[in-house]
């Protein structure tokens, strides 16, 4: 007989934590292998957990809405008939933080014959002298503000027990800069705003009393959404450039081989495979795109991963990764924007899809816009709109003179971040994917 410990997963490379969105299964539940036990969040993605072993589960260690870190014990099952204790396991209401002293990382399960170890003590190095838990992202925010812990120990957050949250953090580091007020100011107003605002059950709307206006609560995607805009916009200086370019030779080549290219491959071939071609030739000529800032150091990346803004049925957004997007023909391209885009939209997505992107491209054009100014994803440094594609007059260069035709043309826009793209490295990029959309192919076969 034995029992074995659930470990919170490493859902991937950035992940640290995630939260207990729902369990599946309770106490003296019977759990065949890899069936669903949990489900959790993370600021990437939701995922479902399996259980490793067949058995029951004896322990529940955190609950629903618990915020865990990477490799903390979850739950405890129980193979080989162990008796179990039906009672169910009280939450936990303080959950203590890691050691962080660099430990290796956990295996996903271990196979014990001793009961669940006890909770670990919070690390110093994330708690402030008035015992205040201060996450790694919010201490990692302060630094770069030069906020002391006393500062943050000033304040009261809207996170659980009063707990300081990134929203917080953005909120206090914006209200500072506008303001310049006192530390005792912001504290004073972040608490008055956190009690004036009343709690409202998560899924409902509360209406006002004139029946004139309607509060929707954020759901939680929305909210990740919302706290990484602000954060970009925060970390970034933006600049956006445009171009217009003739896509008359992609748009009738695409008529030409849709039918053909989806009887013979089984696939629908759109123009996102065509611009993200395009996209990484021009990587490939001006490498310094493809990079992310730490600090005063530039980190220049290798591979080339193209990530596609995705709109999901719900209204949120999402931004799948095509990894080596450069070592991709057409048709590799083609089946990975619609294996990517389809389980995009049924919430079907790994983890480590959504995450190690160097670049991403956003189609505005799918909503009938002709242009837009779109916001980097942090910690890339470029990303690329591309608008609806219309039928115009243009001017038509010939060697026997130049001529007023109908065109398919197309704006794209390119926002980057002026801290290490300038305004010469950003425009000759974006002209080079004009460039080679210009100069596509249409005799190429399939």
């Amino acid at each position: 007989m034995a029992q074995v410990e659930l470990i919170m997963p490493k859902m991937g490379e950035s992940i640290i934590e995630a939260t207990i969105l729902k369990w599946v299964k309770n106490v003296g539940d019977t759990i065949e292998l890899d069936e669903t036990i949990l489900e959790i969040a993370t600021d990437k993605v939701d995922s479902e957990i399996p259980s490793p072993v067949a058995g029951t589960l004896a322990k529940i260690l955190f609950q629903e809405n618990d915020v865990v870190e990477v490799g903390k014990v979850i739950a405890i099952i129980a193979t080989e008939g162990e008796s179990v204790d039906t009672v169910p396991t009280p939450s936990v209401v303080e959950a203590p933080a890691s050691n962080g002293n660099g430990q290796k990382e956990v295996p996903a399960t271990t196979a014990v014959s001793s009961p669940a170890p006890q909770p670990t003590t919070s690390m110093a190095s994330s708690s402030s002298g008035a015992g205040k838990f201060y996450s790694p992202l919010v201490k990692n925010i302060a630094k770069q503000e030069n906020i002391s812990l006393v500062e943050l120990d000033a304040l009261t957050g809207t996170g659980k027990d009063g707990r300081f949250t990134k929203k917080d953090m953005l909120a206090f580091v914006s209200n500072r800069q506008s303001k310049g007020g006192s530390v005792h100011q912001a504290a004073t107003s972040n608490k008055q705003s956190t009690k004036s605002a009343p709690p409202t059950p998560n899924g409902t709307h509360a209406v006002s009393g004139s029946g004139n206006v309607e509060i929707v609560e954020m759901d939680r995607m929305r909210k990740m959404i919302a706290d990484h805009m602000v954060m970009s916009k925060h970390t970034s200086p933006h600049v956006t450039s445009f171009i217009e370019v003739d896509v008359t030779g992609i748009v009738n080549w695409r008529n030409s081989v849709k039918g053909e290219f989806q009887q013979k491959y089984g696939q629908k071939i759109t123009f996102t495979p065509i611009f993200m071609e395009a996209v990484t030739k021009a990587i490939r000529d001006f490498p310094m795109v493809n990079v992310s800032v730490d600090g005063n150091k530039i980190i220049v990346k290798k591979d080339i991963n193209i990530g596609m803004a995705t709109a999901l049925p719900s209204g949120n957004l999402i931004v799948p990764v095509i990894k080596n997007a450069d070592t991709m023909n057409m048709l590799g391209l083609t089946k990975s924007v619609n294996d990517l885009a389809g389980r995009a939209r049924s919430n079907k997505l790994k983890p480590d899809e959504i995450q190690g992107g160097t670049f991403t491209l956003t189609n505005v054009g799918t909503f009938g816009n002709v242009m837009g100014t779109p916001i980097i994803n942090q910690p890339q440094v470029a990303i690329l709109a591309v608008g609806a594609i219309r039928k115009k007059p243009a001017v038509i260069e010939t060697e026997h003179g130049d001529l007023i035709g109908i065109r398919q043309m197309m704006f794209m826009s390119l926002s980057y971040d002026h801290r290490v793209v300038d305004g010469f490295l950003g425009g000759s990029f974006l002209r080079r994917i004009g460039d080679y959309l210009e100069a596509f192919d249409t005799k190429q076969s399939i």
